[in-house]
């Protein structure tokens, strides 16, 4: 039987990490794998490697880096105890000369021996502590995946990488934003608080209810549009870059980690 996203709510890493390498879970990760890191993906051949993170350490609010792969290497051994980029996220998304030509649940065919798996820091993480302090989020409560769009504020370039700030947005009531951007504040590994509050227009966005990623989620009634910067920021960058070949996670399909959510630096697991 097929794991469900209740079940495996419930469940401990292993159990999900196994549900997800084993293919019985493909959907979004959001309420998942409360109290450890969420990270974004991104994977590159070598030669691109170097300028990318030069990319995440000039942008550390959207591209928070929180572990890096040896060369060739599939397996993150600084984030867990087993966890293999190739088949632990639950759908990655294929990138050629820029363009989204695809997406699979396994890249494992993919996988070539000059290849730097990166990940950063995921606002999922935060999400955790949102939702025990009593904030209400839509796209978790109603299991959709969270909406963000690409915004008006410029990201620091890097060799052939550069681009706009992506955001996420999560409505709130306007009587609990002070809270949640304090709280949020305590992850820097997961974007720390948000880049903005109110009108959209202010930074780009034309319309809340037309996200470039993700699903459109409602703004009700004494709700207050709140926007973090976000870890899809690289696809953009990507775009612009256009590398051969680039593998990332797919938007909301993230790599869970054995790093605790509260940490202010990644942690080297041990063996």
């Amino acid at each position: 039987m097929r794991d469900t996203f209740s079940d495996l709510q419930r469940s401990d890493l292993a159990t999900l990490r196994a549900a997800i390498r084993g293919g019985a879970y493909r959907g979004h990760t959001a309420g998942l794998g409360a109290g450890y890191l969420q990270a974004n993906v991104v994977i590159l051949p070598e030669p691109w490697a170097l300028d990318f993170m030069r990319f995440c350490q000039r942008n550390p609010k959207p591209c928070p880096l929180v572990g890096v792969s040896e060369t060739g290497d599939p397996v993150m051994r600084t984030l867990g105890r087993d966890i293999d980029i190739r088949s632990d996220l639950p759908a990655y998304n294929i990138y050629r000369d820029g363009r989204l030509a695809g997406t699979a649940n396994d890249i494992a065919d993919l996988w070539t021996g000059d290849m730097v798996a990166f990940a950063l820091g995921c606002s999922f993480t935060f999400e955790h502590a949102l939702i025990r302090a009593g904030i209400p989020l839509w796209h978790v409560e109603n299991d959709t995946t969270v909406p963000m769009f690409r915004s008006s504020i410029p990201c620091a370039p890097a060799g052939p990488f550069r681009s706009m700030m992506v955001v996420s947005l999560r409505a709130l009531d306007a009587d609990r934003v002070d809270q949640a951007v304090a709280i949020s504040r305590r992850y820097p590994l997961a974007h720390g608080g948000p880049v903005h509050a109110g009108d959209p227009s202010d930074i780009g966005i034309a319309d809340i209810a037309r996200p470039d990623w993700g699903d459109p989620a409602p703004l009700l009634p004494g709700q207050v549009p709140v926007f973090w910067a976000c870890g899809v920021t690289p696809q953009a960058a990507i775009a612009a870059a256009a590398p051969p070949l680039c593998i990332t996670h797919r938007p909301g399909h993230m790599l869970i980690t054995d790093i605790p959510e509260d940490a202010e630096v990644p942690v080297l697991a041990q063996d």
